[in-house]
This record gives structure tokens, sequence and C-alpha cells, in this order.
């Protein structure tokens, strides 16, 4: 899970504007798209195991984990304002700020710790056991050695490098 040097260096740039606005950068997507490029940014709000909910500033209801639209203007505001004055992507550009969703994209390997047990979808850049896309259940997540174990359809285990995944994402399960 390996950042472009463009992705990278916008996230470096869009870091502290995110983290002023008192959220998460969860991670950002930049995709250049001929004469419009698009970035989306998604944010995340740390769980605060609030029994009560409680009203923000804008009086919106907030309980524990949970981005609102308010956090989405906010950062929207904060980000569009500090791309405006250092101007790093060419040409004309759409800025999308979300929370990472039910399906979240995992721009991390120590995103992914956090969701042990659940089923993952993995995008690999080379094939393992013959596949380069599948859904597995996450099993282990092993950050010294930069490595994920998934089990696949009968309980086969399977070790993946992190730099082999092109793309990871939660996949939703009531």
């Amino acid at each position: 899970m390996k950042l472009s040097n463009k992705t990278q260096a916008l996230q470096d740039l869009i870091a502290p504007a995110v983290q002023a606005c008192n959220v998460d950068l969860w991670g950002i997507e930049f995709l250049p798209q001929g004469k419009r490029s698009l970035l989306r940014i998604y944010i995340d709000k740390a769980d605060e195991n609030n029994e009560q909910p409680v009203l923000n500033e804008d009086g919106e209801l907030e309980q524990g984990r949970g981005i609102g639209v308010q956090d989405c203007v906010r950062v929207t505001q904060q980000v569009g304002a500090m791309l405006d004055v250092h101007d790093p992507i060419s040409g004309e550009y759409s800025l999308e700020v979300s929370s990472p969703g039910w399906d979240r994209p995992f721009f991390q390997l120590e995103q992914m710790a956090g969701y042990i047990g659940q089923t993952v979808a993995l995008r690999l850049i080379s094939a393992v056991d013959n596949r380069r896309k599948f859904q597995a259940k996450l099993i282990a997540v092993d950050l010294e050695n930069e490595l994920i174990q998934v089990e696949v359809e009968k309980q086969q285990v399977l070790e993946i490098d992190s730099h082999n995944i092109d793309k990871a994402n939660l996949i939703y399960q009531d």
C-alpha cells in the first residue's frame, strides 16, 4: 500500500490542515483525469466512547465515532484555502471530502489492524495463489514484517506482503 510520490506530497501538505479541523486524515486519493483531476480526502474521528450524545459547536448531535457534514465542510474550506495558496495541482481539479464509510478503503497497514476478523476486498499487484482480486477474512496484521494473513475459501490461509496490495477495503456485513 505504497502511495505515489504525488499522492504522498499532497498528503504531507494536507495533513496539518485536516488536523487543524480536529479530525484525523484517514487517507487521500489523487486521480488525474485529463484536464480535470480529482482529489478525494477521507477523514475520520477517534472513538471517544461517549455514553450520552452531545451537541457539537455546530449544533449537530454526536455520539462517539462519526464524521458529520460540518466536519466535511470545515475540512473542505481549510484544505481548499491551503491548496489555493500552495497550488500543488496543475490544471483544474475537484476536491471531495468524506468519511471512509462502511466500505472504508485502507491506505496504511496500521489501519487494517482494527478490523481483524472482518472481510476485506483485496486487489494485488502480483498474483498470490493465481489470483489478483479476492475477498477474504482478515486474520492477522504483522506490522513488523509488513504482512497480512487472510483466510480464503476452505480455511486456506494466505500471507500477503503489504507492498503487493494495490487496493484494500472493508466489506460491510450486518
